[in-house]
């Protein structure tokens, strides 16, 4: 097999975004591509949180270095109150 064919997406980087949903309250998750994700949300029923509460629009993005740093840093995110992700959003 040729290295290139063994290609994990997990070990490549993603990244951490909180969207912020029609009734101001803020969806935390992990994606390789943030900005097609968000569509998908926006476009789908595929995500029980945010299918009621569209449209949706990102507030915060950060990259990991793999999807499991990306997993552990949104179990992380999704544990702060909202004033903690208010202050990740504004910087």
């Amino acid at each position: 097999m040729d290295e290139g064919d063994g290609k994990n997406i997990y070990n490549e980087p993603w990244s951490l975004y909180i969207a912020e949903c029609r009734d101001k309250t803020f969806y935390v998750g992990v994606a390789r591509d943030v900005d097609k994700r968000i569509k998908e949300h926006n476009t789908t029923s595929k995500c029980r949180y945010t299918r009621y509460r569209k449209p949706i629009t990102v507030k915060y993005k950060e990259l990991c270095a793999s999807y499991s740093v990306a997993r552990k840093r949104e179990a992380e995110v999704k544990k702060f109150s909202r004033k903690k992700k208010l202050d990740l959003i504004r910087g």
